[in-house]
């Protein structure tokens, strides 16, 4: 899919004869889940659909099916490769999500986050219909211990969950009018919040001030990302604790000051990019109102971290005729 894509599409078995409805189910989903085997009700007669939205960096399913068993073997998790996390939720019915010698009943605002680089079953009742989002494996390892139990579940009935689960039903409600901009900027605060989310849940024995003063480093960092004097001992001064302080609170997020810095710096410039306020503004100029010491740390500290250039990514975000495909 070319850079700066924005897809929304849909597809169902409404229309299909009932021998071709399975095949083509099991096609559907593995062409853009990764390889899984699906065992179906004996009567053969199924009905399912999806409605997709996808940009280079997220992908979002709406499904819903007839009662069906997903299962992803340990085989096909290691010769069909596939680190990324998706965050799994009903909007309706139940699931059962087996992983890791764990079990997990997913009912609405109750979900989880699971990864396909590891063997798993997904058991569906025909009452069933959930959102996935599925979320590049860098987006999270920054940010969450992966010795953690990533199939933990996650309540989203209140508080920061209830955030999130709002935030990813709205982008879903809300596809017909996003653009490819305003879906990843949404889906990137969502995986923030998840990964605090997931962090709090899958740490219980951490002490409480650890956690709070991540949460304060993070509001901190956020709101000094352009002063390019920022650094561990700066914001440690700043907010009255220790660098060591500091230090080993992020170290329970998975992170350090340094790379906490760099990437809230880099998603400033990937937003800023993206902003017609700042277009015109040179690459260089950006750097430097970024926090960053020069154009070329900023060219490749981006590129490592996106895969394309500032100066790609600025041309691929420009608006054209068919930047929006809506079903």
């Amino acid at each position: 899919m070319a850079s700066g894509t924005y897809v929304v599409d849909s597809s169902t078995t409404r229309d299909m004869t009932s021998c071709e409805r399975t095949d083509f189910w099991s096609e559907h989903v593995t062409s853009y889940q990764g390889q899984m085997d699906y065992r179906y009700p004996p009567t053969g007669d199924f009905h399912a659909g999806t409605t997709r939205q996808r940009t280079d960096s997220f992908q979002l399913v709406m499904f819903w099916s007839d009662t069906i068993k997903y299962s992803r073997t340990a085989g096909q998790a290691r010769y069909d490769s596939d680190e990324d996390y998706r965050l799994l939720l009903p909007v309706a019915g139940e699931m059962v999500l087996r992983q890791d010698d764990q079990e997990l009943r997913l009912v609405p605002r109750v979900g989880c986050l699971v990864t396909f680089a590891a063997p798993f079953e997904i058991l569906q009742d025909a009452s069933a219909r959930a959102l996935i989002l599925s979320i590049p494996a860098q987006e999270v390892n920054g940010r969450l211990n992966r010795s953690s139990p990533l199939t933990a579940g996650l309540d989203l009935t209140r508080g920061l969950g209830r955030v999130l689960g709002d935030i990813l039903a709205g982008l879903h409600d809300e596809r017909a009018t996003l653009t490819g901009s305003q879906f990843d900027a949404a889906a990137d605060r969502l995986v923030e919040l998840l990964c605090m989310l997931a962090a709090g849940d899958n740490r219980p024995t951490a002490p409480g001030h650890l956690t709070e003063v991540e949460t304060a480093v993070r509001r901190y960092v956020r709101e000094h990302t352009a002063d390019p004097d920022l650094t561990g001992a700066t914001l440690a001064r700043a907010l009255g604790w220790s660098l060591r302080q500091v230090q080993l609170a992020l170290h329970h997020a998975g992170t350090t000051p340094r790379e906490l810095i760099r990437e809230e710096r880099l998603r400033l410039v990937r937003d800023r990019l993206r902003a017609p306020a700042y277009r015109h503004m040179t690459i260089t100029e950006l750097a430097y109102a970024s926090g960053f010491s020069s154009a070329s740390a900023l060219s490749t500290a981006f590129r490592q971290r996106f895969g394309v250039s500032p100066r790609e990514l600025r041309h691929a975000d420009r608006p054209g005729p068919s930047a929006v495909h809506r079903s």
